[in-house]
């Protein structure tokens, strides 16, 4: 199974609530850190709801 490489681009500090807490679920907590999350449906869907914050891309 493939996997997602997802970083934390901009900061959080002025994002909504459900938006913090998804950012947080993803396992990111410092702008530029990086994250690898299996390739499935549930991670897709939490970086398509903070897609302003992060970038993602298969590794």
């Amino acid at each position: 199974m493939a996997n997602l490489k997802i970083t934390l681009t901009k900061s959080i500090n002025k994002a909504r609530a459900n938006e913090k807490a998804t950012v947080r679920a993803l396992g990111l907590r410092k702008i530029g850190q990086t994250v690898e999350k299996a390739d499935n449906e549930a991670t897709r869907g939490m970086v398509k709801a903070v897609t302003n914050y992060v970038v993602c891309e298969e590794a």
